[in-house]
Order: structure tokens, then C-alpha cells, then sequence
């Protein structure tokens, strides 16, 4: 075969490639514009939402006045890139509370006025006129929420400081990685979950219990890093009169005979040690047979409306005692 034959059939491939994937990709984007799978929606999220920062310990933040449909639900996001209202920087009078939190507390999957940091603030100003400001971010830990709130929060001056623990806070704060064509493309994103869905299907049911369960033991790095970020939250908040408090949330997947009993007790024993008032609700739901009831979806134990309503309730009064 000639050298021209042999670049002829070349090209015929490549245009045959570049047609499959043009048409897989237009077609997944249809596909999952009407068909919700986590591992996707996730993947915009960091792609419509997310920007790198420049501080390592941060590692990303939310784009300023961005939106996205995730979940079946419209996320946007104000001027200082928080999904929340429009909070003005100058006090106003109120009483003034940051939230600060991963995905649960963005409120991953509810609408906005469903999620419980809405829910406690109209709440409370039935009593007195409060400000509660949401810096929840998906994928965040306790390093992440300490130098956000270094970097963007002091400036709104709160008077109180409310951390929403999850259980895999001590995971390493993440490297960003500039996987430009992944992160564009949904067709690669599309395939890539499902390898990554067929993996854990066939990887033991336990196994997500021992990782977190891994997540604790002392010569972990990510657990070192909570330590010193919740101590170094609490001596910002007491040099200038902020309360800070710790609210735990619990894991999903098992609410009844919890199996991370352990690991949250090792996080109680260590802020009881350093004076920071916290609340552990995964008593609160010990009696819940049916998690998945408390679902966002059946692959994602994100907590639905009905559990950020819970979260709220058992919440309230530890975040807002009466005659405070």
C-alpha cells in the first residue's frame, strides 16, 4: 500500500473517531439532562461552580454569581461566590452566624430555602432578627473551612461561628488537577463514572466503613490536619469574641447501631479537650430504620428535604439557646 493509501485510511479513522465522539458526546449531554446520575452531576458541579484558589490549603472555592442545575435543582451563587443571598459586608444590627460546611451544607440536591441552614434562619427570626450566612462547599474539610473563613469570612464580622462535621473531614485537603478535557468533556465523564461505578460494585460492601474508619488512626496526616485547623478556627474566634460551636452530622448509610461510634467519640473526646461546645446528632436518629427515606436520591445519601428539616430541628436549639 502506498504512503498516500496509508494517510487516506488514517484520516477515514480519525474523522470516523472524531464523528463517534462529537455524536457520544451530544448524546450524553441529552442522556443526562434527563437522567440524574450522581457521579455526573458531581462532575458539573466542579465544572459550572468550582475554581482553583490560590491558597493550597482552600484548594477551590465557588465561582462568584455562577449557576447550575444539579439534581434536578437550580444551585447559584451570590457576589462572594456563597449560595446564599446577597449578604452586605457592613453590619446592619443583626445578629450574625457563619455556617461553615461541605456539600450537606451548601445543601447538595434541595433547594435553596430547603436546605437547614434557610430552615434555622427564618426560624430564628421569629425570635430576633439574625443574619446566618452559608459558606458550605461541596468536597470541603475542616483545613478548607478554616482558611475560607480566614480569607472571606472575618470580613462579614459574625458574632458566632457554627462547623457542620462530617465524617470524612479528615480526608487530605485536595490537590487541584487541571484535567481540562475531562473536566469539559461529559462523554469522558460519563464512562469514567461507570468504571468507577463497576469498581465499587465489586469491591466489598464494607469497604466504605473501613475507609472511613481508616481516616482516624494517628499516623493519618488528614486527622492531624483537622486537629490543628479546629484549634486554629477557635483561637481566631476567641481573639476577637466569636462563639464557635461544632455541629456532627451523621454518616447515611447506617443510622441505627452506628457504626462510627468510635470515630465520632475520638472527635468529641478531642474538642471537649480544647473548650469547643459541640453537638453529636447522630443520636437524634438512632431510631431511623429506612435511611435511604432521608435520601436526595437512591445513589446519593446526600440528606433530602425531609432531612435537612431534621437537621434543623435537632440542631436549633444547641446553635440558638434561648436567652442567648
Amino acid at each position: 500500500m502506498t504512503f498516500s493509501g496509508i494517510l487516506v485510511k488514517l484520516c477515514a479513522v480519525l474523522v470516523s473517531f472524531l464523528v463517534f465522539a462529537v455524536a457520544g458526546e451530544i448524546a450524553v449531554r441529552i442522556y443526562t439532562r434527563t437522567h440524574i446520575l450522581y457521579d455526573m452531576e458531581m462532575s458539573r458541579y466542579a465544572r459550572d461552580l468550582k475554581l482553583a484558589s490560590s491558597d493550597p490549603r482552600i484548594a477551590h472555592v465557588h465561582k462568584p454569581n455562577a449557576s447550575a442545575r444539579l439534581m434536578g435543582v437550580d444551585v447559584r451563587t451570590n457576589s462572594d461566590g456563597l449560595r446564599d443571598r446577597e449578604y452586605p459586608v457592613e453590619r446592619n444590627g443583626n445578629y450574625r452566624v457563619i455556617f461553615l460546611g461541605d456539600s450537606q451544607t451548601l445543601g447538595w440536591g434541595v433547594r435553596q430555602e430547603e436546605s437547614f441552614e434557610s430552615l434555622t434562619e427564618e426560624e430564628i427570626n421569629k425570635r430576633a432578627p439574625t443574619e446566618i450566612i452559608n459558606f458550605g462547599i461541596g468536597n470541603y474539610n475542616a483545613e478548607q473551612e478554616t482558611h475560607l473563613f480566614i480569607e472571606k469570612g472575618l470580613k462579614y464580622r459574625p458574632d458566632q461561628v457554627a462547623v457542620f462535621y462530617t465524617v470524612n473531614d479528615p480526608e487530605p485537603t485536595p490537590q487541584v488537577r487541571h484535567w481540562s478535557l475531562l473536566e469539559e468533556s461529559e462523554l469522558l465523564s460519563f464512562y469514567w463514572s461507570r468504571v468507577r461505578g463497576l469498581m465499587f460494585h465489586f469491591a466489598a460492601a464494607e469497604n466504605y466503613r473501613d475507609y472511613y474508619a481508616s481516616l482516624y488512626r494517628p499516623d493519618q496526616p488528614g486527622w492531624e490536619t483537622w486537629k490543628k485547623s479546629i484549634v486554629l478556627l477557635k483561637q481566631i474566634c476567641q481573639d476577637r469574641g466569636i462563639k464557635l460551636q461544632v455541629v456532627m452530622l451523621p454518616e447515611p448509610h447506617q443510622l441505627r447501631d452506628y457504626p462510627f461510634e468510635k470515630e465520632y467519640a475520638a472527635v468529641s473526646d478531642f474538642l471537649r479537650a480544647n473548650g469547643i461546645e459541640h453537638l453529636d446528632l447522630t443520636p437524634f436518629f438512632k431510631d431511623e430504620a429506612e435511611p435511604a427515606r432521608l435520601w436526595v436520591a437512591p445513589d446519593d445519601g446526600h440528606p433530602n428535604a425531609v432531612g435537612h428539616r431534621l437537621i434543623a430541628q435537632y440542631a436549633f436549639d444547641f446553635i440558638f439557646p434561648r436567652g442567648r
